[in-house]
């Protein structure tokens, strides 16, 4: 038998992967189930986005493209950032990779290795702690409980960073738990990275447009620490393209040289049909998205409303994303039909098996207290869900 590596056998698979797959295989099967557990869209890609692809086979862009991506890309993005976030970034501060998951990977790779430690607080995307992992630098958790809306401060951060710290990462909003760092919540981390010149930040953007709060704030925009941050962001969420595979960084430029560098022994330049698709997107004005996070602010009310109603739930109200994260914990010890729930991963199990509906466990997000739930989905589907939900839940005892 082939003995595998050490590195992909210390390497867990992605939880909402598993989940999802585990999904398929029981609808495969014939039984009705209700995925609740990837973060997908269930909106099309825009006409228009599709449209600008098909002209680009039309056109012959079907050859390699440049490994940090088109300049007419990197142009659009640079636009962007200025548009949206006002961040200056040059074309050669940005690079496109195939999904925001590479983009992180490539900036990981490129800046830490054995010995270095990487902070990340908890929950965190499932991702972050993976990619760390493979980079073989240690993983230092800083926990960010529901009593604090998820979110940490920077004197925690501060009391997490040591001599060997080289990189943070986080996210806004984030992703499981749909929190949203304030521009003076941002304001307090960047003085800690003031003092801390050395340390980088990955701000994970991807679900910027998915905001229900006024305005989104980037890290970047603080003048003094803007070469310490690599700003993340990419097409999938905002833009329903999660298919097309298209993420990119807005970095220093000798950070995005070395994510050219790093990619370019991968999977070089992403798609070019992909790439000609997503300048129509960051062209358009963001304000054609506000039905869909219209439509997604009121599939949030939904989910919070009917966790409101079920007994030993705690919810937060989540200012972003289209995820619930709520703190389960109180069903552990509680049993029915000779099955009792120990964890979140039981809870999630048992919610899959007595509701038929896939949830994703928080312990996979860092929080063993929580499940992950969707909400990117119809109501029509969340209302026959949460019903499901509740009922599983009430029987417990």
């Amino acid at each position: 038998m082939i003995k595998l590596s050490d590195r992909i056998n210390a390497m867990e698979e992605s939880a909402t992967i598993a989940m999802s797959r585990k999904s398929r295989e029981l609808i495969a099967e014939g039984k009705d189930i209700i995925a609740l557990s990837l973060g997908e869209p269930d909106f099309n890609t825009p006409d228009f986005i599709k449209e600008a692809a098909s002209k680009a086979m039309e056109d012959n862009f079907t050859f390699y493209t440049p490994v940090p991506g088109f300049l007419d890309l990197r142009q659009a993005i640079a636009k962007k950032f200025k548009r949206d976030n006002d961040l200056d970034y040059s074309p050669d501060e940005i690079v496109v990779s195939t999904g925001a998951k590479q983009s992180i990977a490539n900036v990981v790779l490129s800046l830490v290795g054995a010995g270095d430690e990487v902070v990340i607080p908890a929950p965190y995307w499932v991702s972050y702690l993976e990619i760390v992992k493979m980079s073989e630098a240690k993983p230092i958790i800083v926990n960010a409980g529901i009593e604090s809306d998820f979110k940490v401060s920077g004197a925690t951060l501060e009391a997490a960073i040591t001599d060997k710290t080289k990189l943070i990462i986080f996210s806004t909003p984030c992703n499981p738990t749909g929190s949203v760092y304030s521009k003076e919540e941002l304001a307090d981390i960047a003085k800690v990275l003031e003092r801390h010149p050395n340390v980088v930040i990955i701000a994970d953007e991807i679900y910027e447009h998915i905001n229900f709060t006024s305005k989104h704030e980037s890290l970047a925009q603080f003048p003094e620490i803007k070469n310490q941050v690599v700003t993340v962001n990419g097409v999938s969420k905002a833009w329903a393209m999660t298919g097309w595979r298209l993420g990119y960084i807005g970095a220093s430029k000798q950070i995005a040289a070395a994510c050219t560098k790093m990619q370019g022994q991968f999977t070089s330049g992403t798609s070019s049909i992909t790439q000609k698709a997503a300048i129509a997107a960051l062209e358009a004005d963001p304000a054609v998205l506000k039905d869909m996070i219209k439509a997604f602010e009121g599939r949030r009310k939904l989910v919070l409303n009917a966790l409101g109603q079920i007994k030993g739930v705690n919810a937060n109200v989540p200012e972003g994303a289209f995820y619930v994260f709520p703190d389960v914990s109180y069903f552990y010890g509680k049993s029915y039909n000779g099955r009792t729930i120990k964890d979140c991963s039981d809870l999630a199990l048992y919610l899959l098996d007595e509701a038929l509906v896939a949830l994703v466990t928080g312990e996979a997000f860092g929080d063993p207290n929580c499940i992950r739930i969707s909400y990117a989905t119809s109501e029509e589907i969340l209302t026959k869900a949460m019903s499901r939900i509740r009922e599983a839940l009430e029987k417990l005892s």
